[in-house]
């Protein structure tokens, strides 16, 4: 049962991220992920193969935690009002969308332990809502680590100057091997584990 609500809470989470994204882009200005149906919580619309079902089936089987992402959200710079500020907002909308479903998760977790713990029916709520802390936190300072394409790098690509950035970019091309050693050692948790760890015991009440 946990792998399930592993899964699903992940495939939920990714998909609130994806659309994050194209939400702050069409408030901006840049119409292209409403044109394509991209604004939608419909999984159907969002699901990538690899990053929302062979990637996260391979990561239970092993025993590892459930990883993943969904399909990214199609975004023309050239439309938004302000492009170099607005990409900012952007691609920050993803991990700020993370941690407000965290932050919600904790809350309902507060509010379980001051008036309803002694509710069956809570109780696994109660559960859900951890899993619901453990993997947006997860993914929030995951895509925050500037390797393109995550977030992070996003923000620095419109932060640096031209000449720096046009370097920095060619290093997507690399960026979907260096994610999956990232995913696939202990360096990932290495790099992330502290941060994740204090926001997940703070948020879950364990602090």
């Amino acid at each position: 049962m946990k792998y399930v609500i592993s899964v699903v809470v992940l495939l939920f989470s990714v998909i609130v991220h994806e659309v994050a994204h194209g939400f702050v882009a069409y408030k901006r200005g840049d119409s292209t992920a409403k044109l394509m149906g991209r604004l939608t919580l419909n999984p159907i619309y969002h699901i990538d193969i690899f990053g929302s079902i062979i990637l996260p089936a391979v990561l239970l089987l092993i025993g590892a935690p459930a990883f993943g992402w969904a399909k990214p959200v199609p975004v023309n710079m050239y439309n938004l009002k302000n492009p170099k500020r607005d990409m900012i907002f952007v691609s920050l909308a993803g991990v700020t969308a993370n941690f407000l479903l965290a932050v919600s998760a904790g809350l309902i977790m507060f509010l379980i332990r001051t008036f309803g713990a002694d509710v069956s029916v809570l109780v696994s709520v109660y559960i859900i809502m951890q899993y619901v802390i453990v993997i947006n936190i997860v993914l929030m300072i995951f895509n925050l680590i500037p390797v393109p394409p995550l977030d992070g790098s996003r923000v620095v690509l419109f932060l640096l100057p031209r000449d720096l950035a046009q370097k920095y970019a060619k290093i997507e091309r690399y960026g979907f091997w260096i994610i999956l050693i990232l995913l696939m050692t202990n360096i990932l948790w290495k790099i992330i584990g502290p941060a994740a760890n204090f926001l997940i015991k703070f948020l879950s009440g364990a602090m």
